[in-house]
């Protein structure tokens, strides 16, 4: 039996994509019968209970006093055992710039550490303040200290391997392991139609949108939405999640007509986020850097069977257009946005057949299980 050692900035209760996955995470490998403990900074409320994992907090957000109980912690686990850094620069306190946990992850290279980059540095770019390009370099100084210490690389995105290797990765494999969903398929068709009867009560298409509207996402809704809207009156838009109602009601103070067709639900939990995605006829998800598959928003709806209109962009993987999963607008493209609604709203056989698509692609290639299966082969192979 191998003991993991999971560092993560966040875990439930904490809200955030990165805290969802880590739980996950560590519930898998449990379940496959290992050891499972999880070290994360202070936290007021208690962590979910789970079968075989054992959650530590730490005293501070991996300051000295965490480092040092950490340090004691790993010298007593039994072997063989593994550290996995869930990183993101910010997660590990410090302002995005925790050096002296980067020079301490180095002095663990015998607990064989592997490093899951969600994210790898901040950007660097002449035209944004000098303040962001310290934070660039000082956010590649400490990914490259990363890893150096790490016996494996896993990235969230392919994208991320070329930075991952100019920062010091060599010729040492660089393993992509697409993140999930972390919304639980829930199938109840009486819950179902009552929510859409609560929202299409003439039939209406029901464009659905999941997300927690971030400053550029958000952004790109306001302008597609209101010209999807005034296109077609039997269209509706639900924002689901947390942060819709801001974006819902600034539309509506520009333009009072959209109020009865422009819906936002607020938070919801797992079980009613999955019952309204199955309410809905396609999803609208809009993405600044392009769709990737490190956007748990979008695998919420592959895993359901739905089809997605999405942008395209830099961070966008070829499976996106090759599985024809998905139908791609360049970002910021209202026109072309709303001709695939469009299209897909006068196309039943092709909804159908892209939402039968998308939930086998998400079945071959990003539930859970094949992370920890991969996990646990490359633990047991001792790579």
């Amino acid at each position: 039996m191998t003991s993991w050692h999971i560092l993560t900035g966040e875990y439930p209760p904490q809200p955030g994509g990165v805290s969802d996955y880590t739980r996950l995470v560590a519930k898998g490998l449990a379940e496959a019968g290992d050891g499972v403990h999880v070290w994360s900074g202070p936290c007021a409320e208690p962590s979910p209970a789970e079968s075989g994992v054992e959650v530590h907090r730490l005293p501070d957000n991996f300051g000295p006093r965490s480092l040092k109980k950490l340090g004691e912690a790993l010298n007593q686990s039994p072997a063989p055992r593994r550290i996995l850094v869930q990183y993101v620069p910010h997660a590990f306190g410090w302002k995005a710039l925790n050096l002296p946990f980067c020079f301490w992850l180095r002095s663990r290279r015998k607990d064989s550490v592997r490093v899951f980059f969600h994210e790898v540095a901040f950007p660097l770019d002449w035209r944004q303040p000098p303040l962001h390009n310290v934070l660039g370099v000082g956010t590649r100084l400490m990914a490259s200290l990363v890893i150096r210490a790490a016996e494996r690389i896993f990235v969230s995105i392919p994208s991320w391997e070329q930075m991952v290797r100019s920062l010091g990765a060599g010729l040492r494999p660089v393993t992509w392991l697409p993140i999930p969903s972390n919304i639980p398929v829930v199938h109840d068709a009486e819950s179902k139609a009552a929510i859409r009867a609560r929202y299409a009560r003439h039939g209406d298409f029901v464009i659905g949108h999941f997300g927690t509207y971030g400053v550029h996402v958000a952004g790109l809704l306001k302008d597609a939405l209101p010209a999807l809207l005034r296109e077609d009156v039997n269209r509706v838009v639900i924002l689901l999640g947390r942060g819709g109602d801001a974006v819902r009601g600034e539309l509506i103070a520009r333009d009072a007509d959209l109020a009865a067709r422009l819906f936002a639900t607020g938070d919801l939990s797992a079980a009613d986020l999955s019952k309204h995605l199955q309410a809905v006829d396609l999803m609208l998800q809009l993405y600044p850097d392009g769709i990737s598959t490190r956007r748990t928003s979008a695998m919420a709806g592959l895993q359901h069977g739905l089809p997605l209109v999405t942008t395209t962009g830099h961070l966008t993987e070829s499976l996106w257009s090759e599985s024809q999963a998905a139908l791609l607008a360049p970002v910021g493209d209202v026109t072309a946005i709303t001709r695939a609604v469009r299209r897909l709203q006068e196309d039943d056989k092709e909804r159908a057949r892209m939402g039968a698509v998308a939930a086998k692609l998400y079945q071959e290639r990003f539930e859970m299980r094949h992370t920890i299966a991969f996990l646990r082969d490359d633990a047991s192979r001792g790579f």
